[in-house]
């Protein structure tokens, strides 16, 4: 894969509070307090041109110095040109914090985000600073318009139903030059979506998927209703079969596919894999 010039890695795969999460004791957190190699960062991606020499990345996590150092690492010679972002939830633009002038302090940095999340960080501290001090420019992106990073990197965003406290929620398909890669985190569930999951990844090369829960009964003392999500079996049935390389995403902490067996179980019955960092695909 280091022979293309436009590429995609994974630089994390967890929900938006990563693993462990603060004072949890379930069994994946223990498991990743005790071993730094059981550690999941959050859910980002990074974008590589390595012709024109620039990368970015979707969504800014709490993780975003680390991810950054990875991205930089595997395509040094790429200068890190702006993000994309999905989604007002913390997991997914709180990361903005290190472009200011406590740290990176950045000047104009690109951030491309949809109408209801430029009003967001225009109006709300500490991110409006971001704007007025002119550490990043938000550029607008329209719903099912294509715009492109390069020459050969493209990017459409899709709107998805996903809870819309703050904004609304874009997932991506990013288009290189030979394949195409979905992007999507987040969705409330895909029969509420207006397209059909089988037949949309019918068009794309690779795709990852929102995998947060495994069963119903994961967060103990909550009602899993108020943050919905599709179970990964549900997601798992429905494109049994595919002709795509589909990976699940953003998984929750408490989720049991975080167990690498149960995990290649899964695989071989369904054709599905779980996502993990450093993941890249050529495009």
């Amino acid at each position: 894969m280091a022979n293309s010039t436009v590429e995609t890695i994974l630089l994390g795969v967890s929900q938006d509070a990563g693993v462990p999460q603060a004072g949890c004791m379930c069994k994946n957190c223990v498991t990743a307090r005790d071993d730094t190699n059981k550690r999941q960062l959050v859910v980002c991606l990074g974008l590589i041109d390595r012709q024109v020499g620039r990368s970015w990345i979707i969504d800014c996590t709490p993780d975003f110095p680390e991810q950054l150092h990875i991205l930089n690492k595997y395509a040094p010679e790429c200068v890190f040109s702006g993000m994309l972002l999905s989604h007002a939830h913390v997991g997914h633009y709180t990361g903005l914090i290190h472009l200011g002038r406590e740290a990176m302090n950045t000047r104009l940095l690109p951030i491309y985000v949809s109408d209801s999340m430029i009003e967001f960080l225009r109006c709300n501290s500490p991110w409006r600073q971001l704007v007025e001090e002119q550490n990043i420019e938000l550029w607008k992106l329209r719903p099912n318009t294509t715009f492109e990073l390069s020459p050969s990197l493209s990017v459409l965003p899709t709107l998805v139903p996903h809870r819309e406290e703050y904004t609304d929620t874009f997932a991506f398909i990013i288009s290189g030059i030979r394949r195409k890669l979905f992007y999507c985190p987040d969705i409330d569930g895909w029969d509420d979506w207006e397209h059909d999951l089988r037949g949309f990844i019918n068009d794309v090369e690779i795709a990852l998927l929102d995998g947060t829960f495994f069963n119903a009964d994961e967060l103990r003392g909550r009602d899993m209703a108020k943050v919905k999500h599709p179970l990964m079996m549900d997601t798992a049935n429905r494109l049994v079969g595919a002709n795509c390389d589909v990976r699940f995403v953003h998984l929750n902490h408490t989720n049991i596919l975080f167990d690498l067996d149960m995990a290649n179980r899964i695989s071989k019955i369904y054709g599905v894999n779980i996502g993990k960092k450093g993941d890249c695909w050529s495009l």
